[in-house]
């Protein structure tokens, strides 16, 4: 397990679900630059109630640091070329507000 911390900005609303046994979490994509011109998607999932509370508040675009543990991933885009991507089980929220 890679621990992490990673700063970008919202991409959509965060999402809040029932899981299993009436458990909830929240679900978020981030935008990270990885360099001037690319850019990194970060697949988030909380089970904190804090940190649920505080990606529920955001809006699209808005800035934020998030802190967990990261798994690298793969993604094939719709013209066949691989790109990274990051899950994160983000266990700390930071925001502007």
């Amino acid at each position: 397990m890679i621990e992490g911390l990673i700063s970008g900005h919202l991409v959509g609303l965060a999402e809040s679900r029932l899981g299993k046994n009436d458990s909830s979490f929240t679900l978020a994509k981030v935008k990270a630059n990885t360099s001037e011109t690319d850019h990194i998607i970060v697949n988030v999932i909380t089970f904190s109630t804090e940190a649920s509370h505080t990606l529920m508040a955001l809006n699209d675009g808005d800035a934020l640091a998030l802190s967990g543990s990261l798994t690298p991933k793969v993604w094939t885009d719709k013209q066949g070329n691989t790109r990274p991507a990051l899950d994160m089980i983000a266990t700390k929220i930071l925001t502007i507000e």
